[in-house]
């Protein structure tokens, strides 16, 4: 008596052998459109968050800067109209 069917063994041979093409084909796909994704990406110019950061601190430093000078040159305009003019 034969305990395992040929026909069986080979439907299952060939479903294990097509889910191992498709699981093959979704891996190709997936990094295809990863390297197309990382080509279109490549062009554009982005910026890395230091350096994002960096410009960050930057305009904070500047507009606290030009706060205070504004405050200087208010109070030297105040200083200039309160003296006599001779």
């Amino acid at each position: 008596m034969q305990s395992e069917n040929p026909l069986f063994a080979d439907i299952a041979k060939l479903f294990n052998s097509a889910a191992g093409t498709m699981a093959g084909m979704g891996r190709e796909a997936r990094d295809a459109a990863r390297e197309r994704m990382r080509e279109a990406m490549g062009g554009l110019d982005f910026v890395s968050r230091d350096e994002f950061d960096a410009v960050k601190d930057m305009a904070a430093k500047a507009r606290e800067e030009s706060v205070a000078l504004k405050a200087r040159l208010d109070a030297l305009e105040a200083a200039l109209k309160a003296k006599p003019k001779k």
